[in-house]
């Protein structure tokens, strides 16, 4: 039996996935269909494809569960890009409803795409900001929670785009959901350990702490070394005896993972 069907049933409340746009509703509904064990992205202009939850610790908890689920390219996305490709992620905390503080946590997908070399500005994709979409997205009709007034920072939406460093590349496909866990974890705790703002790294960071202000803080740890694994060793750490660090956020929600799916 697959582990997808040891999932905890309020797990999958106010849960989608889907290349559909997700509907935001202040009440919780049980996920519709059954949950996937293969997600295929597709490459180009397709619409991105989203994950909705409740909150920033509930998707994790969900995907660190989705033992047997996992992403990878089309047949016709491998065939185009002649490899299995780079997953990109834009992370949205998005209002329920104006006068609420319910946020909802809306994950967005896509396969990363090379920028046109003769592109004007071509390096505000190459060396992105974590305010600026993929290039891909330039390709489409967004999504309508990503356009207008949502696309930019507000009272009732914000966004963050992971970008690649030394430290955190993009995940290679295919992805488990646990490992897909860990990356944005591994991002969160990145953003955290980032002092200067000039970059936007610290961006989620601040995020998750405006709209899941009841999440704990991580206590003051030692710097790793600086490459993946360094992080890894960070975001999987051993327990504390008390206080929760951004090595025990992980350590309790996720299953093992095979760290070669990054870079």
């Amino acid at each position: 039996m697959s582990s997808n069907h040891y999932i905890d049933p309020d797990l999958l409340m106010g849960v989608t996935i889907d290349f559909k746009p997700p509907v935001l509703s202040p009440q919780l509904k049980p996920m519709s269909g059954p949950v996937p064990n293969i997600v295929s992205l597709p490459y180009g202009r397709a619409h991105p494809l989203h994950i909705q939850a409740p909150s920033w610790r509930h998707m994790m908890k969900l995907l660190a569960r989705m033992g047997n689920t996992k992403f990878e390219p089309t047949d016709n996305a491998r065939k185009v890009i002649q490899g299995d490709g780079k997953l990109r992620t834009v992370i949205q905390f998005i209002r329920v409803h104006p006068m609420g503080n319910d946020w909802r946590t809306i994950l967005w997908f896509t396969i990363d795409h090379p920028v046109p070399a003769k592109l004007p500005n071509a390096h505000k994709y190459v060396n992105p900001h974590p305010n600026t979409f993929p290039w891909s997205y330039a390709l489409m009709d967004l999504p309508v929670l990503l356009r207008d007034q949502n696309a930019v920072d507000s009272q009732m939406s914000m966004t963050y785009t992971i970008p690649a460093t030394d430290m955190l590349p993009y995940p290679t496909l295919p992805l488990s959901f646990p490992n897909l866990a860990v990356y944005l974890q591994a991002a969160l705790s990145f953003s955290r350990a980032h002092k200067d703002d000039n970059s936007g790294y610290k961006k989620l960071a601040k995020m998750v702490q405006m709209c899941y202000p009841n999440m704990e803080e991580p206590s003051d740890e030692p710097a790793e070394k600086k490459t993946v694994g360094g992080l890894f060793k960070k975001v999987i750490g051993k327990k504390k005896k008390t206080g929760k660090t951004n090595n025990e956020e992980v350590y309790e929600l996720i299953t093992p993972f095979v760290p070669d799916e990054w870079g």
